[in-house]
């Protein structure tokens, strides 16, 4: 499989970006905001899902996801403090506020989020490094949003 990179200007653009990152696996000490220059970025091990569709491959990439024209950021039920924690990222969402302006929500499960408050959506996600086999694919149980069976990061 070749590397992702794709470029999110538009809540479409995002949609598709959130899909490549279901079951995203964060570390704490890997997300932060950089107020002077307007960004937020994170790495991330997300799980490939067009291998898994493809070629029935279980694989998780090194990824770099960065948003710019950032404004502020927040996070909510997520400790800081625990900087070995890992997240597991269910969604990337826009909320418009006066256009196009808005919010981006990163969805974690457990409930925890970062939101981020946007001038517009201006995003890039690129994949990092060459895949690595993982023991399970994430799956999710019928009415929980959450994630049954992930891997670690």
């Amino acid at each position: 499989m070749t590397d992702l990179k794709l470029l999110a200007l538009d809540e479409e653009d995002l949609a598709v970006v959130s899909a490549h990152l279901q079951d995203a696996l964060v570390k704490v000490e890997d997300m932060g905001f950089l107020p002077r220059v307007q960004r937020f970025a994170l790495l991330l091990n997300r799980f490939d899902w067009d291998a898994r569709a493809i070629a029935n491959e279980t694989v998780r990439r090194r990824s770099g996801l960065h948003f710019e024209r950032v404004r502020d950021a927040k996070c909510r039920g997520i400790d800081m403090a625990q900087r070995n924690g890992v997240l597991n990222l269910l969604a990337v969402t826009f909320i418009p506020t006066d256009l196009p302006s808005g919010y981006v929500l990163l969805t974690f499960s457990g409930g925890g989020e970062v939101r981020l408050e946007v001038e517009c959506i201006e995003a890039g996600l690129k994949d990092l490094g060459p895949a690595w086999g993982c023991a399970h694919a994430p799956r999710h149980e019928p009415g929980t949003g959450g994630t049954a069976g992930s891997d670690a990061a």
